[in-house]
This record gives structure tokens, sequence and C-alpha cells, in this order.
């Protein structure tokens, strides 16, 4: 059903009837679903208003329907305060899917709209449902992971050990980096199709950008083992560090998800001449010759890949690399594995005549 059915001024107003049928809904039903049930029924709302309605009446619920989830369900009652830092991080953690949830929703409804003939319609179909499908996995187990969590932690009637106090809390942080890893990715995607990528350049330690990027993954390395032995006095890079560190992560988580356990993930860095050349290969299985083409696609999955992962790191990736005027291309190595590798140009300074530049 299209927005243009309704007339702009109609669309605040079913929102706004949508908003109080969710509140009193939750209200008459609190002690049976908790604030947590009634944040999921907002949700609903939010959905539905997204698949009907303009951006900004639907902005306009999202950010409704989070003030009143504040207001009429989490303590202290009617009042816009928080007093528990778990509070706090299930209201933001609400806000942020509902946002989220609300663009991605029009725009793939307006992407939908543009399209009329059936190739494209089927194509925009199947868009949507990878989609979703990858969403309902990214985003929803995080949150449970840290509803759950809370859920234990405030549990009275539970006597909750503090190592194990400290080892929900650690769960919270997972799930809350893991949510806030694809948070990035949909906005990084976002800015992609916007055309909005604009470098700040500046002299870069390639080296340090890796040892980031690594660190930032030793969480879920844990059955694996990143490989980096990093080149004496290389070169500064005139570059985007952080752009830089944005592709490596992608690559190098990438591997991470889509590899067997054990396996060896590793990146390599050269300077030849006036171009920058990164390598992250690993040990695994590769990928299918067929699918090499498709890989930097736009939620692109391989067919035999477990249900997970958006699809959106690797052409991620590609579109930092091409803002950076670079190149990024895939093969399979001949003794097992897949080699992505980045070449960028950029101009060069030795550390120790940096001072003089």
């Amino acid at each position: 059903m299209s927005a243009l059915i309704y007339r702009k001024s109609n669309q605040y107003l079913i929102s706004g009837l949508l908003i109080a049928l969710a509140t009193l809904t939750s209200q008459l039903s609190l002690k049976y679903i908790g604030y947590q049930g009634a944040a999921l029924i907002y949700l609903l709302v939010v959905s539905i208003s997204a698949m009907l309605f303009d951006i900004l009446p639907v902005l306009l619920t999202a950010l409704l329907s989070a003030i009143l989830l504040n207001f009429f369900f989490i303590s202290p009652l009617y009042t816009f305060k928080i007093v528990s830092t778990e509070d706090v991080l299930m209201f933001f953690m609400y806000l942020i899917l509902a946002l989220v949830n609300t663009v991605l929703t029009y725009k793939i409804r307006d992407y939908n709209s543009k399209r009329r003939d059936e190739a494209e319609k089927t194509k925009t179909i199947n868009l949507y449902n990878i989609l979703l499908n990858s969403l309902s996995h990214e985003l929803r187990t995080p949150i449970a992971t840290i509803i759950g969590s809370i859920d234990t932690i405030q549990d009275g009637n539970a006597r909750i050990s503090e190592t194990h106090k400290q080892e929900l809390y650690n769960e919270i942080a997972i799930a809350g980096a893991r949510l806030n890893r694809q948070v990035d990715n949909l906005l990084n995607m976002s800015r992609l199709e916007a055309g909005i990528l604009k470098p700040s350049f500046d002299w870069c330690d390639v080296n340090e950008s890796i040892f980031n990027v690594l660190q930032q993954n030793q969480e879920q390395a844990t059955k694996h083992q990143l490989v980096f032995t990093p080149q004496k006095n290389l070169d500064l890079v005139w570059t985007d560090g952080g752009f830089l560190e944005t592709i490596l992560q992608n690559l190098v988580y990438n591997a991470l998800q889509h590899t067997p356990q054990h396996t060896t993930v590793l990146i390599d860095v050269r300077l030849e001449g006036q171009l920058l050349e990164i390598r992250v290969s690993d040990n695994g299985i590769g990928f299918p010759k067929e699918s090499i083409a498709f890989a930097f696609d736009k939620f692109y999955k391989l067919n035999n890949q477990a249900t997970g992962g958006t699809g959106l790191g690797l052409s991620i990736a590609k579109g930092f690399t091409e803002a950076l005027a670079g190149s990024i291309s895939l093969e399979n190595k001949k003794t097992g594995g897949a080699l992505f590798t980045v070449k960028i140009p950029s101009k060069t300074v030795a550390i120790k005549d940096f001072e003089y530049e």
C-alpha cells in the first residue's frame, strides 16, 4: 500500500492513533509482558507505519514511541528520568533499533516503488527478504542477549554470584559491540549510497592502523589465529586512517566469520613506489569460482552460508577503497583459502624525515 493513498495530515493522525492503541494495549497487559513486551509492541507499530507512510511521520512515530516507553513503562514511572544503567541501555537500544528499522524499511519501499517491471520487482522482493532475514538475526540476537542478561541481573529472587554477574555484563558488552558493528555498517552503506564520503587525509601509520583492527577483533578471534608481522621503519602514508581501518575491519571480520575454526588470517602490507598494498588472506576453503564476481555486491551472501551477517561488509570495504581512489580484488589461493588485495595510491614519507616535512 502506497503512502500516496494517505494525505500527510491523515498519516500523522493514523500514526498517533496507532501509538495510542499500542500504549493502551501495553498498559492493560503490562503485568504479563513487562516493559520489554511494550517495546516490541511499539516496534511493531513503527514497522507498520514505515510500510505505509512517508518518512517524516514514521520518524515522529519512532521518537514518540521511545518517549512514551520511557514515561509509562520504565521506572520511575510517569517521569522522563531513567535511574537504572540497564534501563538506560535498554532505552537507547530500542531508540536505535526503531530509527534503523524506520529508515531501512522506508528506503526498501522507496526502492521498490521506482522499479515497475516484473524483473526489477522480483529482484527487490529478494533483496527485501535477504535484508529482513539478516536484520532479524543480526539485530534481534544481541538485543535478546542484552534483555535476557538484564532480566537475570534484576531478578530479585535469583541468587547471582559476582562471577556470574560479571559474565552477564561481559555478554551485554559483546552483544552491544555486535549491535554497534551492524549499525555502523548500515550507516556506512547509507553514506556510500548518498555519495557523501569525503576522506580527510593526513599522515597515517599503517602498522598502527592494522594493530587497532586486530585489537578490535580479539574477542571474535578466540578460535582463529590473527597473524601480522609489522614492517620496521614502514613509511607514513598520506591517506584517511579511519577509512583504512574501516576497510580492514570488514575484511578481517569477514574472514573470522566465514572460515572454519582454527583458520589462520594473515595480514601483509607493502609499499611499492607510491602504491600502498594490503593483503588479507586465510587458509580456509575459499570462494566458489562462480561467486567471486559477486562477492562485493550489496547484500550478497553465499548460498550455503549459515544465517547471519547482512552481506554488507565486503561492499563497504569496496566503497571505502574506491573513495580513496583505490581498488580491491578477490581471488582464491592455489594453496587454499581466499586472498583480498587492497591497492591505494598515496604519497609517502619516511618516519625519520616526517618531522622535517
